[in-house]
């Protein structure tokens, strides 16, 4: 199964919310107030947000004029490329060109952060980089052996100590043991959870101390993951990592498994921050690269 068709089969859930918004271009006249006003409501409805919803009906209102539209056909093109340019929120790719390099994966317990890191580690074996995995989550009991399960599936290394032991320690090893190795890639996994937010966040922060002192020239990609069923809560989780631990760029998982891929627009508008990667199911292959222009045209079955 190619990427558009993957991604066509995990966004079934949201785009069964879009099968109104077709419906809703049918009958599309373009003086109509009621049209913007059941646009905005579906948008929102896509968990895409109140100030987005309103951002893309206020564009949309703007393209009709300028463009004349006359047909549901014209305005159903108009949104997919206001929604696409909606999405451009950086570079979605990940920069990873130093010898080794970094992915520090952060986000809240219960996402499918380790998961993930699994994925990445074997989407980056395939392409012929050695991984090495740190098992920054000392908290988390199993944690270690569930990064472990992935280290060996993948063929990646990995450096993990006692549960309890300082994550801090764990990362400093382990970037010692990438340069020893000659490692490309290191992808650190950290706590979602500790005792409260504000030692949670101190830690995060002491490690990226590290990973700038230990390798200051080193491209670090500072990945959070979202799990795209907690929709908007995901937004207040996003912000209280951004500026502890610098992230560049989201990971949204469980994609398929919500009827609110909306949030996908809310992330780029509201946070500025380009979405890496999306989830769209179980298996090691379903964490696929984020393409705006796929990603909306699955949505619509362009």
């Amino acid at each position: 199964m190619g990427f558009f068709d993957k991604l066509f089969s995990g966004l079934s859930k949201t785009r069964s919310n879009m099968e109104e918004l077709e419906e809703l271009f049918q009958g599309y006249q373009p003086d109509s107030e009621d049209f913007y006003d059941e646009l905005e409501e579906l948008l929102v409805l896509s968990d895409m947000g109140a100030a987005t919803a309103e951002k893309v009906v206020a564009n949309m209102r703007k393209l009709t004029w300028e463009r004349r539209f006359r047909k549901g056909y014209e305005a159903r093109e108009g949104l997919i490329e206001l929604l696409t340019k909606m999405l451009d929120a950086g570079d979605t790719g990940l920069k990873l060109e130093t010898k080794p390099s970094v992915i520090l994966m952060t986000g809240v317990n219960g996402v499918g952060k380790t998961t993930t890191i699994g994925k990445l580690a074997s989407q980056l074996k395939a392409q012929g980089k050695k991984v090495l995995l740190c098992a920054g989550d000392t908290f988390r009991a199993a944690a270690a052996e569930q990064l472990a399960v992935w280290a060996e599936r993948s063929g990646a290394d990995l450096v993990r100590h006692e549960e309890g032991s300082d994550p801090a320690a764990v990362v400093f090893d382990g970037i010692n043991a990438a340069k020893a190795r000659g490692a490309d890639v290191v992808i650190i996994d950290t706590a979602g959870r500790l005792h409260n937010k504000q030692n949670l966040m101190n830690e995060l922060a002491k490690i990226r101390r590290i990973i700038d002192r230990e390798l200051p020239e080193a491209d670090v990609e500072s990945l959070m993951v979202l799990d795209a069923t907690t929709g908007q809560n995901g937004l207040l989780q996003a912000r209280q990592f951004l500026e502890t631990s610098g992230v560049t760029g989201i990971v949204l998982t469980k994609l398929d498994g919500t009827a609110k891929g909306g949030i996908v627009f809310a992330i780029a508008q509201e946070l500025k921050l380009p979405v890496k990667f999306v989830g769209v199911g179980e298996g090691i292959d379903d964490l696929l690269p984020f393409e705006p222009e796929g990603f909306v045209k699955a949505l619509f079955k362009a």
